[in-house]
């Protein structure tokens, strides 16, 4: 069928499968719906048919995808050093540190080429050779491996390079990492021009084991906080847990900036912006000017204080909720008395030096804040001309408000910086990772980034899941996507601006729903989840970016790849070193026996953890609690007693195997005898059976907490990402109090190892 023809040539799927043994069809208003997003004329029979002829047309007389991917085997310090070599020793040098697919075929000077175009029935994503037979295909025809772009050329093509570095090349061989121009001539004189990605064919490997932390920061309040976690209690966790528990890393929640408002969205997985970090998080007294502040302001600022202190103490001790607009309100009182005193020499030439090198991506994201405080903090309900970040409207609109733009470009270097203090201080602290920050899957619609970047966003699409066993009505998260075809015009310039942004005070970076990176599940904004349908990216091109700025920054990727995946791209992941994340409640031998899996076969290349932010508490999941949690908010979708019983049994089977490994430790051994904490230490002693290269503790878990931070399914029904750590009573605990508890310090002996269980293969 033509549509079903033109939906492959862009990467656009009409069928999905929920299970391996079942096969959805797409509807064709999903598909019209998603190619419309993508510019392409789809609407009518005729419009289909004038679409395909143009695709194809156009697919078989280019010379040169948008974007091609080379791998090289060394990483980017190595290859970036064979290059300065390369240049210094001339052309001669027999060095072969250079990307492995550009053969002595394609030197300097030589023509290269495979007798023409690829052929017209695969216009998809090209396969090397040494690609795994498994790995996920049939992406957009946006990127292809280079030695597949090169054999497509007309025989008598001719190539230049011109590097990242500022050098120019006649060939493709030994080239240094980075995103260079690929430029090719083809005999008859046709020019293409190509960005070419040069990344490293592995990212960097934890060294050894370790294990750390999971926190979510607005939630560890200390006493000195101004009513939620900041960068101050960041930085206090990351010292006290490196050097007094031997912890290797802390992974937060997304720290990306928040839409303001009354109420403030307080999930952190629906930003504004994910490029630039929330000022909300920052520590005002350890801002320099503060200790500044002008006589006549430092009453109100003592007042700020002193309304700190009450909100601080309605949470500990009154338990209230996490007020994040209460917050903000505070401390943005406070930071516009702060500004007020001058930057010193130094500190005014490092605030030019970020806003130099941040240009126009901090310009356009302080402009939105500034006019979101005068227009509402939806761009699209802004008066016409304010719509688009590049009109005359918005550059008038902009000089008027210069001072409001400054003000929020100070607030996101003042946050840049606490970041990296906070990174800093894990790494003084004998951390090997440090922070692990997490990138959220996209952007709230009406926020700053997709407000500067509205030609990378598809207009009108919604980014969710497809129905599944967990979620019948399939899911709609509110973000809109990135376009494919668009990040492979620029060279995936937006995605390697957000990474290197994040790598900047990050020692790893977790990536929400990793899958994503191969395809992405488009609903139409107003249809039901139901009725959307998958989009492909090109994950060979998504892959060597993020490759090669994770290899700059020397960190490590984790990717969050539960639920159902799609097959190859766990092994495509692995093959390229980013870890998994292994739950233990998920860990099972689905396609054996069903019961929990044994230590020794789970994966190593991972981080293991009990829970996540998502999921119940280990106290909650043993006790039983969640179950009656959602029983008593009506989330239940059989009989409670049903439930009580599958989740008794699931608890159970894995306490039965904790048991017979000898990793609970109770009177007589048995499994009725043990503690809820002894057996919180059993189910960690077993992650660390597992040869998990990394082991997480959620922090929660250390001190008994049973209240999940967040609930799937739930909106005004329960207060997501609004809850404090708590003990198992409910009590909030204070970071102070949590460095001084005998069951977390008791839980964390089991992770060093002074409890018993035998810890797994370092490598």
């Amino acid at each position: 069928m033509p549509l079903s023809r033109l939906a492959a040539l862009y990467g656009v799927a009409t069928s999905y499968s929920p299970s391996p043994d079942r096969t959805v069809p797409a509807s064709d208003a999903a598909v019209v719906a998603a190619l419309t997003a993508l510019g392409v004329a789809a609407g009518t029979p005729a419009a289909v048919r004038g679409s395909l002829a143009a695709r194809e047309t156009e697919l078989r007389e280019r010379l040169l995808p948008p974007t091609v991917v080379c791998w090289t085997d060394a990483d980017a310090d190595e290859a970036d050093g064979a290059a300065e070599a390369d240049s210094d020793a001339g052309a001669d040098s027999d060095s072969d540190s250079g990307p492995e697919s550009a053969s002595a075929d394609h030197g300097p000077g030589a023509a290269v080429g495979g007798g023409g175009a690829a052929p017209e029935d695969d216009p998809g994503t090209a396969a090397s050779a040494d690609a795994p037979s498994d790995a996920p295909s049939g992406g957009p025809p946006g990127g292809s491996l280079l030695e597949a772009a090169l054999a497509a050329l007309p025989v008598g093509t001719r190539l230049r390079v011109r590097t990242e570095q500022g050098e120019v090349r006649e060939s493709v061989e030994r080239l240094p990492v980075g995103v260079h121009e690929l430029t090719a001539t083809a005999p008859d004189g046709r020019i293409a021009r190509a960005h070419l990605v040069v990344a490293p064919a592995r990212l960097p490997a934890p060294e050894g084991r370790t294990y750390g932390l999971l926190v979510q920061v607005y939630s560890l309040l200390s006493r000195r906080s101004w009513g939620m976690g900041d960068l101050g209690d960041l930085t206090e966790l990351t010292t006290w847990a490196g050097r007094a528990l031997g912890a290797g890393f802390v992974q937060v929640n997304p720290m990306h900036a928040a839409v303001p408002g009354a109420p403030t969205d307080p999930s952190p997985y629906r930003p504004s912006s994910r490029r630039y970090p929330d000022p909300v998080y920052l520590r005002v007294e350890d801002i320099p000017e503060f200790a500044y502040v002008d006589e006549n302001d430092r009453e109100r600022l003592l007042a700020l204080l002193v309304r700190a202190r009450e909100l601080r103490g309605s949470v500990l001790d009154e338990g209230a909720l996490i007020d994040r607009d209460a917050v903000w309100e505070l401390k943005r009182e406070a930071l516009e008395l702060v500004r007020k005193v001058p930057l010193g020499p130094g500190r005014r030439a490092a605030y030019c030096d970020f806003l130099a090198e941040e240009g126009e991506a901090l310009e356009d994201h302080a402009t939105w804040y500034a006019l979101a405080e005068v227009y509402g903090s939806d761009w699209t309900r802004w008066p016409q001309g304010l719509r688009d970040p590049r009109s005359a409207e918005t550059a008038r609109a902009r000089a008027e408000l210069m001072d409001r733009v400054d003000f929020h470009s100070r607030l996101a270097w003042l946050t840049d910086a606490q970041l990296a203090t906070a990174q800093r201080g894990a790494r003084d602290a004998g951390m090997p990772v440090g922070l692990v920050h997490d990138l959220a899957v996209g952007v709230h619609p009406g926020g700053a980034d997709a407000w500067a970047q509205q030609e990378v966003f598809a207009a009108g699409m919604s980014v969710g899941a497809p129905p599944d066993a967990f979620s019948v009505q399939g899911q709609d998260w509110g973000l809109p996507p990135w376009r494919p075809d668009r990040l492979a015009e620029s060279g995936y310039a937006p995605y390697r601006r957000l990474l290197r942004a994040l790598f900047r005070y990050a020692g790893a970076l977790r990536i929400d729903h990793v899958m994503g990176l191969f395809r992405l599940w488009w609903v139409p904004q107003g249809r039901p989840a139901t009725e959307g349908t998958y989009v492909r990216y090109d994950a060979e091109a998504m892959l060597a970016i993020l490759a090669l700025e994770a290899s700059r920054a020397g960190a490590l990727v984790i990717g969050e790849d539960l639920g159902t995946v799609e097959p190859g791209v766990r092994e495509t992941l692995q093959e390229h070193g980013v870890l998994g994340t292994s739950v233990l409640w998920f860990e099972r031998d689905w396609d054996g026996t069903g019961l929990p899996l044994p230590p020794e076969s789970w994966r190593a290349d991972c981080l293991a953890t009990a829970t996540t932010h998502d999921l119940p508490s280990t106290a909650s999941r043993l006790t039983g609690d969640h179950v009656e949690l959602r029983d008593r908010l009506g989330l239940l979708t059989r009989p409670v007693d049903e439930e009580r019983a599958e989740a008794a049994a699931d608890v159970g089977e894995w306490l039965a195997l904790l048991a017979r490994l000898g990793l609970l430790q109770g009177a007589a051994g048995g499994v009725s005898e043990q503690s809820e904490e002894a057996e919180i230490q059993a189910v960690h002693r077993f992650l660390l059976r597992t040869p998990a290269r990394l082991v997480g503790v959620w922090l929660p878990d250390a001190v008994g907490d049973r209240r999940p931070q967040n609930l799937p399914g739930t909106w005004d029904q329960y207060p997501n990402w609004r809850l404090p750590v708590a003990d198992a009573e409910g009590r909030p605990v204070t970071l102070e109090e949590l460095a001084a508890s005998p069951r977390l310090h008791a839980l964390m002996d089991v992770l060093r190892g002074g409890s018993g269980g035998a810890p797994g293969p370092s490598a």
